[in-house]
């Protein structure tokens, strides 16, 4: 047995201890649904298969996604597991990036208080990884998931700012334009302009109707007042806020002013660091970055962290999770379950350590 997969072994021990029920989740997958629900970088990266009997499968890339399926099909509330396996994912830029390694993961459903959850999820991970004395990152995706609701927009553009919250430079292209502070583009100024070819054989797919839908959703968002600078500005200050969590929250605060959608998730972020107090964790010295994990999973939409070798900036994170409450009402055909989990790379540590 290799050293990592000893340690695997170990801190999949460590999360049964917590009572954590073990699973072994398939290493196939079925592709259909789960490459949906991944990200972009993720679903670009998977490997994918065709089998005569069951379609479109994938080695599965991660856990997080076959556990709430299993989950949310048959599992009651509250419920903790673990797991300890391969997980693969191609890496055509990066050939010195393994495209198969071992993940150990501790998963917590659980409604009733969704902070107390948080914060076992992210001490249990903090000291398992604690000999390597890694710098701690954490943000909260439901925060500018709440700034975008709050908008004085249209929901179309609501929409499209949710949906790129993940793409940071798509997002602020978008923001610069529902605001007024960058152009239309010149394909963009030409339909609204009406300087399409009307009278031209159409090519492609696209038939003349969904052509003239196109054209009408154009038009109405031209329609749309911009953004106020306020807002903007609003905006602006959130997305660069990045302090120890106490700075973090007296900025967010403030914030609420001129942007009152946050205060309920500024509120779930102030019971957050009570919980995580209450479980000896250093908050007054704990990054909280606004814009931490935006190129991480797609499925998070609250809490996030992670956990970095400062000595090895070249490495992916050590150990990183967060709350995928949507994820669960999305194979749950509406039932919610709220949820958080995290994972631990073993090959990873013993990297570390054989450098330290």
């Amino acid at each position: 047995m290799t050293q990592a997969r000893e340690r695997a072994h170990a801190l999949r021990d460590r999360f049964i201890a917590a009572g954590a029920q073990l699973v072994k989740p398939p290493i196939l997958q079925p592709a259909d649904l789960l490459l949906d629900l991944y990200g972009e970088d993720i679903r670009a990266r998977a490997y994918v298969t065709s089998d005569a009997l069951r379609g479109e499968q994938m080695l599965r890339p991660d856990f997080t996604v076959p556990v709430v399926q299993m989950h949310m099909a048959n599992g009651a509330d509250p419920a903790r597991y673990t797991y300890a396996g391969k997980v693969f994912r191609r890496q055509e830029d990066d050939p010195d990036r393994a495209n198969e390694y071992l993940q150990v993961g501790y998963e917590l459903f659980d409604g009733t208080d969704p902070a107390a959850a948080d914060a076992e999820v992210f001490a249990l991970i903090a000291d398992a990884v604690s000999p390597l004395n890694l710098r701690a990152a954490t943000g909260d995706i439901g925060i500018l998931m709440a700034a975008v609701d709050g908008l004085d927009t249209s929901e179309r553009r609501k929409a499209a700012l949710r949906r790129h919250i993940w793409r940071p430079r798509r997002f602020r292209a978008l923001l610069d334009r529902f605001s007024g502070r960058s152009p239309v583009p010149e394909t963009r100024a030409a339909l609204l302009a009406g300087k399409a070819a009307t009278d031209a054989p159409l090519t492609g797919l696209r038939r003349q109707s969904e052509i003239d839908a196109r054209i009408a959703a154009l038009q109405a968002d031209a329609a749309e007042p911009p953004l106020s600078g306020a807002q903007m500005d609003s905006l602006d200050a959130l997305l660069n806020v990045r302090e120890t969590l106490p700075f973090a929250l007296a900025q967010m605060h403030t914030l609420c002013a001129d942007l009152p959608a946050l205060r309920p998730a500024v509120k779930r972020i102030d019971a957050r660091a009570e919980a995580l107090s209450a479980r000896g964790i250093d908050v007054d010295n704990l990054e909280f970055e606004a814009s931490f994990g935006r190129t991480s999973m797609e499925y998070y939409d609250g809490f996030v962290f992670g956990f970095y070798a400062e000595q090895r900036p070249d490495l992916p994170p050590v150990a990183s999770g967060g709350r995928y409450d949507a994820l669960t009402r999305r194979l749950g055909q509406g039932q919610e379950i709220p949820a958080v989990g995290a994972v631990i790379r073993p090959g990873l540590m013993d990297e570390l350590e054989g450098t330290a």
